[in-house]
């Protein structure tokens, strides 16, 4: 049975072999691509919130009063 360090050591060994590697420059690229994505949706969400809202008042009320 592993001990906890060996668990520890193999697993900071992984992280950093990837983060060396080809893959793990990929990887965080992928993830900075993601954060950048995720943000300008957030923005374009926040500054067109009260039309979105508007919009589904007007949708939920005509569905309640057919």
């Amino acid at each position: 049975m592993l001990t906890l360090r060996e668990i520890c050591e193999r697993a900071s060994s992984r992280f950093f072999g990837i983060l060396k590697s080809e893959r793990g420059q990929t990887l965080v690229e992928y993830g900075l691509l993601l954060v950048m994505i995720a943000i300008f949706v957030i923005l374009m969400l926040k500054g067109s919130g009260e039309q979105v809202n508007t919009l589904y008042s007007k949708i939920n009320s005509g569905l309640s009063n057919p």
